[in-house]
């Protein structure tokens, strides 16, 4: 028997065994799966919680490119007007004008509205037409009287950017710049616009006092218009008794201190109303000039007002509201003085107390955040 052979063959086994060591030290390492930093949103404490999506986390990165896309003025056809043109910080994110102009000068028929607390909204656009912030964030851009352009131009002039792939790549792993990513992007900061540190929710929260005047004013706020006493008449539902308030709860709710319903009204701005509003949406009748309620948070910088921009003033709006608006078939319920004989009551002391509460809705904190301000050009 040749003893050499089982020699060899232990000789054999250790060399493969070391190839096979060597090929496992030499064999590039799994790539580690893509993982985002998560974002802290940090919510005052008389706001209630905010629901992210779940398809769409908040993300340091993502958080960050959606600031630069918001700015990103190669958004639009001429590559001269960004998100930001209609939405400025320092006025809560309207511009201050009644109704827009688009790239090619034509003018739109509705207010930009502010973006504020929009997190907590379920419904965008005036007409509610977008059911969410990721699908309200890509119509503007397409919009014939906005920015003028296309997505597949918007991705192919960010895409050919030095700095946006690796953009795209922190925050969603892909260099592939995508118009669905990049509206993620966006509703990611804009979800981080969130107002919550007025003086009314300092007061809120125990943390100070607003005038006297402030807090009557938000008594009214809180109560039913007309006479005190006065048996008011409500279409489709049991009469109120006035208490001689401002009336102004029942759109602007106040309870989770985010001064909207979030629903639709038409609150007697026409007797023939020639904007569809929500009723181009819903092809429902009865949602015939219906139209998103804003939020009064922030409210002192927004003007002009109402879905058109018609009332210039904070006083025109009162005005309105004094006098009970115009009777039309879907005019709200809530509208509950727009017959003749009947008046909402506001006298001059109580005008004034009304708007020394609103005041106390502006938030300079939010309209001075520089989280929210321009980043400048893309950089990493």
């Amino acid at each position: 028997m040749n003893r050499a052979l089982p020699v060899i063959a232990i000789l054999v086994a250790a060399l493969l065994l070391a190839v096979a060591c060597k090929r496992e030290e030499t064999a590039s390492p799994e790539p580690s799966p893509f993982a985002a930093t998560p974002y802290q949103l940090v919510l005052p404490s008389n706001l209630p919680p905010m629901e992210i999506p779940e398809d769409n986390p908040l993300t340091v990165e993502g958080v960050a490119l959606g600031r630069f896309l918001f700015y990103e003025e190669r958004l639009s056809g001429d590559n001269g007007m960004s998100c930001a043109t209609c939405h400025q910080p320092g006025l809560s994110f309207t511009d201050g004008k009644a109704v827009s102009k688009g790239i090619d000068s034509i003018a739109g028929t509705r207010s930009a509205m502010p973006l504020i607390n929009l997190g907590y909204s379920r419904h965008f656009f005036w007409d509610g037409r977008a059911p969410s912030l990721e699908a309200q964030v890509l119509q503007p851009v397409t919009n014939p009287i906005e920015m003028h352009e296309t997505w597949p131009n918007v991705v192919g002039k960010l895409q050919a950017d030095a700095v946006y792939p690796q953009l795209f790549a922190r925050a969603f792993g892909t260099t592939q710049v995508d118009s669905l990513l990049a509206a993620k992007a966006m509703a990611q900061f804009i979800r981080t616009m969130v107002s919550g540190n007025s003086p009314f929710d300092k007061y809120r929260r125990g943390e100070g006092l607003i005038s006297p005047d402030a807090q009557m004013g938000f008594t009214l706020f809180k109560l039913e218009g007309g006479a005190p006493g006065e048996m008011i008449p409500v279409a489709g539902s049991t009469p109120v008794v006035g208490q001689g308030g401002a009336d102004c709860f029942h759109c602007h709710v106040a309870d989770a201190n985010l001064f909207t319903d979030d629903l639709f009204h038409n609150n007697g701005l026409d007797s023939s109303p020639g904007d569809p509003g929500r009723g181009a949406v819903t092809n429902d009748p009865a949602d015939l000039a219906k139209f998103k309620t804003p939020t009064l948070r922030n409210i002192m910088v927004t003007a002009p007002y109402m879905h058109d921009g018609r009332f210039a003033t904070i006083d025109e709006v009162l005005d309105h509201y004094n006098a009970g608006g115009h009777a039309s078939p879907t005019v709200d319920p809530f509208m509950k003085f727009t017959s003749p004989d009947m008046e909402l009551g506001l006298t001059p002391a109580k005008r004034e107390q009304i708007k020394a509460f609103l005041h106390t809705l502006t938030d300079e904190e939010f309209l001075n955040n520089p989280a929210f301000q321009d980043p400048g050009p893309p950089h990493l």
